[in-house]
């Protein structure tokens, strides 16, 4: 074990030195390894980012919760003409809901709009306004900074309260304290009564502290008669959730009088439906990154197998001199073999730290997170490269016979 450690220590600082000695050439080497560690790396913090987001952001929402809705999520996007003859989701199904499911724990109808919010001079555009029932609170788990959530009362007479978001807080109201202040929500005036605790941004896109939230009776009142809404049902549990939307479904489908034969004329999902989606999403990151990966990495490990051979080249009365001292051929292999594999790793390590930079670059527009695990993939990567496209020079090398490596010009 000793003499193997020995020979190991040796061959690393043979590695460095050689390296050294040759710093402009080991540079121009690894720059494949390079730019496939930082394809690499860029690749997995960007998923990490999506799926850390996408679990933070559901949880903003609302754990272990399904949606009714009159179409399905993307329905817009994908063949919307099949359901655009739906009728629309009433407060009444709300209602059926919340007196016969066994499995949820509560029920909040929603309708959503975009709204401009103004406070004096201060104005914001496209601030998202939802309207809900007091017991979004409790579907959501969402925490409030300041004040209080409407009451039930004021959601059925529809008195004009609103909570609204840290960014809206911050924007309208620079300074001093929201609440008691009256606003205009779209031209109407409402009072704010709660702050909502900040929630940051879903997917690092769309925030959730720039909303919005008034009684849906109000918003019934003020804006629209007959809105477009959905239904948020906050199951008991994460593993009775698909148990969950069958008795939702069920229990729809009666109040709508539907017969047994009869398709659903309404979409019962998960709050993670979007995660289907998202799986496309991230599906293409991987293809598009494995490719530049591999071909950047392929690239690099040819240039690395190139150099390796010069570097024999060279040193060819050394590997001579060393043989007929007795020098094993496991020693020369492993010499050059470290020696591919430390000119691997000095990529790897310039790589980290441009995926570092590349990192806080995408963090400026989305959601990147660059994990240990990350970091360890791609060391390994060049411990790999540098041992399959090192292995062929460091055997000939080992292969050679002394007497023809010691007359070598």
């Amino acid at each position: 074990m000793r003499a193997t450690l020995f020979e190991f220590g040796e061959s690393l600082r043979m590695a460095l030195v050689t390296i050294w000695a040759n710093k402009l050439r080991a540079l121009l080497t690894t720059l494949g390894i390079i730019i496939g560690i930082v394809s690499v790396t860029a690749m997995f913090t960007t998923i990490n980012g999506i799926e850390r987001g996408f679990d933070r952001s559901v949880a903003m929402l609302g754990a272990n919760v399904v949606n009714v809705m009159r179409m399905p999520s993307g329905g817009f996007n994908f063949e919307w003409w099949r359901y655009r003859n739906r009728p629309r989701i009433t407060e009444d199904i709300a209602e059926a809901i919340e007196a016969n499911a066994d499995l949820v724990e509560a029920v909040a109808p929603v309708a959503y709009s975009m709204q401009s919010v103004r406070y004096g001079d201060q104005r914001l555009g496209n601030v998202f306004l939802r309207a809900s029932t007091p017991a979004l609170a409790d579907v959501t788990s969402m925490d409030l900074d300041q004040g209080r959530f409407f009451t039930e009362t004021e959601d059925r007479v529809g008195t004009s309260v609103a909570v609204i978001g840290q960014d809206v807080a911050d924007a309208l109201f620079p300074i001093g304290t929201p609440l008691g202040k009256r606003i205009r929500i779209g031209g109407q005036r409402f009072e704010v009564v709660g702050v909502l605790a900040r929630q940051g941004k879903f997917l690092g896109l769309v925030s959730f502290d720039e909303q919005v939230i008034v009684p849906l009776g109000a918003y019934v009142k003020r804006f629209e008669t007959r809105p477009y809404m959905e239904i948020q049902a906050k199951v008991r549990s994460a593993e009775e959730v698909d148990a969950a939307i069958d008795e939702v479904t069920g229990i729809v489908r009666v109040a709508r009088g539907l017969d047994p034969m009869e398709d659903n004329n309404f979409e019962v999902e998960p709050q993670d439906a979007f995660r289907q989606q998202l799986a496309g999403v991230t599906g293409v990151i991987y293809a598009v990154g494995l490719f530049l990966t591999g071909l950047s990495l392929l690239v690099g490990g040819i240039g690395v197998m190139n150099i390796m051979f010069v570097s024999v080249k060279e040193r060819t009365r050394e590997i001579g001199i060393r043989k007929a001292l007795g020098a094993t051929r496991r020693a020369i292999l492993t010499q050059f073999l470290v020696e591919a594999v430390v000119v691997c790793m000095i990529g790897g390590l310039i790589g980290i730290g441009l995926s570092v930079g590349v990192t806080a670059l995408i963090n400026q527009v989305f959601t990147a997170v660059l994990s240990p695990a990350t970091v360890v993939l791609a060391f390994m990567i060049c411990v790999g490269v540098g041992v399959l496209f090192g292995f062929i020079p460091a055997w000939s090398a080992a292969r050679s016979e002394p007497i023809e490596a010691l007359r070598y010009e």
